[in-house]
């Protein structure tokens, strides 16, 4: 069963990307894993790992900056965080392994659109050693209801790479539909790049 344990506070206060009483925030459980917003405390983790995974992850992302993996980039990274959530326009969560609690990657909800749309684009990683172990899909499987429930919205959109074979292949396990191709869509690893375009629909989704 997804759960998710909130501090005591209004949906409509976390929806609005408002810290909750006490600094607490929302944890996001699922099957072995469990989605936490990014601590200025996990900088060390979180950097190994990157550092550890930079081969892996260099040909699906973004040039990385030079002061990528640095403690104050971390910092400006929460502070930009902290702000779209209040903002409520980005959401951004650490994955981390349930038994004994150890990052294994992330997951962004970004471009949230309210209005006539209701939609924000889903975006992930996963550190080079625990790739193909199923994590990155037990979390997206535990956070399509909380985007659905507790943000209200309507339609979740994915991005990849025409060569990602393995995120094509999550987002297929996790119910979201192909729609297209876009070219030259985003800039990946210093080239413009195709992209194939899915989407999940709430009246679609598994909801449990």
């Amino acid at each position: 069963m997804v759960k998710a344990a909130f501090a005591k506070t209004s949906p409509i206060a976390f929806m609005r990307g408002l810290t909750f009483p006490g600094g607490q925030q929302p944890v996001i459980r699922g099957q072995g894993v469990y989605l936490r917003y990014p601590r200025i405390a996990d900088f060390p983790v979180w950097a190994k790992l990157r550092a550890e995974s930079r081969d892996f992850l260099t040909p699906w992302e973004p040039v990385w900056a030079d002061d990528e993996l640095t403690r104050g980039a971390f910092r400006r990274r929460i502070k930009r965080y902290q702000k779209e959530t209040r903002l409520d326009s980005a959401y951004v969560f650490f994955v981390l392994r349930e038994s004994d609690d150890v990052l294994v990657g992330g997951c962004t909800l970004s471009n949230v659109r309210r209005g006539v749309t209701q939609c924000c684009t889903l975006g992930y990683w996963v550190g080079s050693k625990f790739a193909n172990q199923g994590y990155m899909t037990k979390a997206v499987k535990v956070l399509v209801p909380f985007i659905f429930r507790t943000l209200g919205l309507h339609r979740i959109e994915a991005a990849c790479l025409t060569g990602n074979q393995a995120s094509q292949k999550l987002l297929a396990r996790s119910g979201f539909r192909q729609e297209g191709l876009a070219r030259r869509y985003l800039l990946i690893n210093g080239e413009w790049a195709d992209h194939l375009l899915f989407a999940l629909l709430k009246e679609e989704a598994q909801l449990g």
